[in-house]
């Protein structure tokens, strides 16, 4: 856990903690620093604490001001850079870039009213402004892991570990992967949610105390690492989920089989789903989300003659969806048919894992239903799956090795 200096300690050496240096690669023994996009091209954002907030000029590393417990300034796009707003309407001189850190033990800066562990820089962009937050690797765990695996009851507490272990490996190996925006990761689902102080608990510090510093290796080298709610009986190869991706042994089709005729993940609410469209939906949706993989002709789309599964991958997800029309068909692969066979425009198809029964009348599609299994992507570490293996007495270790087969636990910190 990131832990600032008492204030009477801070002072001196405030402006060489706000210093902004592009943090180097891990190395072992020494956590890592991640910076985390808040806010990207905005026009304006609002900074305060539930402590004094010192604020510091990125530029030349002096002193902008501080502002009070409780109070909010704003931070505004000029053309000279930023300004920022005080309480009582006065703003400061513009600005390339600032910092803000709170120096009070257990209180922390605000951005937007959400409280964040660490300091806070604001840069100009592009569209706007950027808001990044800065902290230690176990200090954003902690921020992400709740959100993506949800609250766990006694006896889960090892799929709690292996998700902080799989997210702490994602965090390391796409570290600065969005350095052209000067940050390492969104804080969105383009990476891994994360929501700041409001989304720790108890349980996912102990889950992060328990593995601190431990990631998935493959032959020495950090894994990519990949989780998704549920695989619905059996993980997908990576191959089989995105287009460019390379095979790799340790993500490999997984079973989830418990025996007995069981599922490790069958606990899941998602684990087996329907869809339905009518011929007048199917059509509707289509001419939405075809043209985005597609070249669909103009005029309209053509009357559906048919929809079938026309190639199924290695762990039985749908590797190809021939959609017929009058004068042609189009094939859309398996990586794309989650969405363009959507159930809604607001939403993407539950997973790859399915079935059709389509129905027609007068020579065109008149009601399709997909019956599957599963959530999401598939590949890598099944979420409900882990907390099945748990329930079931494995540990995180024996998690991992069955979902990440090959790979060993390293400690980096």
């Amino acid at each position: 856990m990131t832990r600032w200096p008492r204030r009477a300690l801070a002072s001196a050496a405030l402006a060489g903690l706000l210093g902004c240096p592009h943090p180097g690669a891990p190395t072992p023994a020494t956590e890592p620093e991640f910076r985390v996009g808040l806010e990207v091209g905005v026009p304006s954002a609002t900074l305060g604490g539930d402590a004094e907030l010192f604020v510091i000029d990125d530029g030349n590393g002096s002193p902008v001001g501080s502002i009070p417990a409780g109070v909010s300034w704003k931070v505004l796009t000029d053309t000279g850079g930023l300004v920022l707003e005080r309480a009582d309407g006065s703003r400061s001189e513009p600005h390339h870039g600032i910092s803000a850190v709170g120096v009070t033990e257990g209180r922390f800066a605000q951005v937007n009213g959400r409280r964040y562990r660490g300091r806070i820089n604001i840069f100009r962009d592009a569209g706007g402004l950027t808001v990044m937050n800065r902290l230690g690797a176990e200090s954003y765990l902690a921020g992400v892991v709740g959100l993506e695996m949800g609250p766990r009851k006694p006896g889960e507490e090892e799929a709690m570990i292996s998700q902080v272990v799989v997210s702490r490996t994602f965090a390391i190996r796409n570290r600065g992967r969005w350095e052209a925006l000067g940050f390492d990761m969104y804080d969105d689902t383009r990476d891994q949610v994360y929501g700041g102080v409001a989304a720790e608990t108890p349980q996912v510090w102990a889950a992060i105390k328990r593995s601190t510093g431990q990631v998935l290796e493959y032959h020495g080298n950090v894994i990519e690492a990949y989780f998704s709610s549920t695989c619905g009986g059996r993980t997908a190869g990576v191959e089989e989920v995105f287009k460019t991706a390379a095979s790799e042994p340790y993500l490999k089709s997984v079973s989830d089989d418990a025996g007995g005729g069981h599922y490790f993940c069958d606990i899941s609410p998602r684990f087996r789903w329907r869809e339905e469209w009518d011929g007048a939906s199917l059509r509707a949706i289509l001419s939405r989300t075809l043209p985005q993989v597609s070249q669909v002709g103009g005029g309209g789309l053509q009357r559906i003659a048919d929809l079938e599964v026309s190639q199924r991958t290695r762990s039985g997800r749908v590797g190809e969806l021939d959609i017929q029309f009058e004068h042609g068909d189009i094939k859309v692969p398996g990586p794309d048919v989650r969405s363009v066979l959507r159930p809604d425009a607001g939403r993407v198809l539950n997973s790859q894992l399915f079935d059709l029964d389509v129905t027609h009348q007068d020579g065109e599609v008149s009601k399709v239903v997909a019956e599957g299994r599963g959530s999401g992507h598939g590949i890598g570490l099944c979420q409900w799956g882990a907390v099945g293996r748990a329930r079931a007495g494995q540990n995180y270790q024996r998690i991992l090795a069955t979902y990440f087969p090959g790979t060993k636990l390293a400690r980096l910190y």
